[in-house]
């Protein structure tokens, strides 16, 4: 593949709609084009997954989905336009960039025949928490009995190497009162689950979470949603809290949450909890294999969720072109030059991570 086909196959990714669990017309696109390119592919839901070349087993990880468009682009937002090198469209950066790089440099390991035995996991869903990579990789260690030596996530990082990620909690803590009039309230004595739903959000704010993490600092706490009463002159029955709860390794979730329970008088209980933070060991070969492809690349831990998440108990990086800060906003791009410069640090990886596992 050349440049101008590279940077011609992601404005054809950007082109094709593939709003989060809406991914069929992309993945049967990306299924056709790389079964004309005549690798081994494979459809899992709409995952695609494809292998080609020899030698130690890599996986390149991204995902086809991206979040809606929002009334703020001024831009046509699946009708790619190149203007002073910058790709305007949804997906453009988050992480159709990382896809096209990725499949770039899987084509020239098929053409050559190595010199990793290479994955292509191309994957749904990933903006809307899941049911892709979590459920496609453990299909291709059980069904295909391919287990990866190393693994990359293609996330927008600038190409910085993502060692580790923050996990997520998400809960709902929950008061219950005395529903009655507003004006009643003092005459009956009634309780008003909002005053102690206050004071349990309060007593979170100063909750002990555990310690630091060198990489990622604090876990943290914070409130997102309240529910009471519909109307303003009701007393609800029921006040709820949504909290968004970004963990670190050295404290489990369900530790965490124990912890949690005790600072509070109302009910706690999980909605998602299953989203662990995630550490990969900075000696890992992929790891040093990426640092070897890149040198200016730094390594850092990231505060965001990504697929990497699924990756526990094998070593992954998260790494890609773009800037994150682009992500999800207004008139998203990347730069053409990030592009082709994602695409020659796939390749080369590929020949570091070969040659450190040989």
């Amino acid at each position: 593949m050349s440049d101008a086909e590279l940077l011609e196959f992601h404005r054809n990714l950007v082109s094709i709609s593939s709003l989060s669990r809406h991914e069929g017309p992309i993945a049967d696109w990306v299924q056709e084009f790389l079964c004309k390119a005549g690798a081994e592919v494979w459809r899992h839901g709409d995952s695609v997954i494809a292998r080609a070349g020899q030698g130690p087993k890599l996986l390149l990880n991204s995902h086809l989905d991206t979040v809606p468009a929002t009334n703020q682009w001024t831009r046509p937002p699946l009708e790619p336009t190149v203007v002073d090198g910058r790709v305007y469209g949804l997906g453009a950066n988050d992480a159709k960039a990382s896809v096209a790089a990725m499949t770039s440099a899987f084509l020239k390991a098929l053409a050559n025949d190595g010199p990793c035995e290479v994955v292509l996991l191309l994957a749904p869903m990933e903006e809307t928490g899941g049911g892709g990579t979590e459920i496609s990789l453990p299909w291709l260690m059980a069904e295909k009995a391919w287990i990866p030596q190393g693994a990359v996530v293609g996330e927008p990082t600038q190409l910085d190497i993502g060692v580790a990620q923050k996990g997520l909690m998400i809960l709902e803590l929950t008061e219950r009162g005395d529903a009655c009039h507003a004006g009643n309230a003092a005459r009956l004595g009634a309780v008003n689950p909002i005053w102690n739903l206050a004071r349990d959000i309060l007593a979170l704010e100063a909750a002990d979470l555990g310690p630091p993490h060198p990489r990622l600092g604090a876990p943290s706490l914070q409130p997102t949603v309240l529910r009471g009463a519909e109307v303003h002159n009701q007393v609800p029955g029921e006040a709820l809290c949504v909290l968004d709860v970004r963990t670190v390794p050295g404290l489990t979730h369900s530790a965490l949450l124990e912890r949690l329970r005790t600072s509070v008088t109302g009910e706690l209980r999980e909605r998602s909890v299953r989203l662990e933070p995630y550490e990969c060991d900075e000696r890992a070969t992929i790891v040093q294999a990426a640092a070897k492809a890149r040198p200016a690349s730094r390594l850092f831990a990231s505060p965001t969720m990504s697929d990497q998440v699924f990756f526990r108990g094998l070593p992954a990086i998260k790494c890609g072109p773009g800037v994150s800060a682009r992500s999800h906003t207004p008139d998203e791009f990347v730069m053409e030059s990030e592009i082709l410069e994602g695409a020659e640090f796939y390749g080369a990886l590929m020949g570091a991570f070969a040659e450190a596992r040989s």
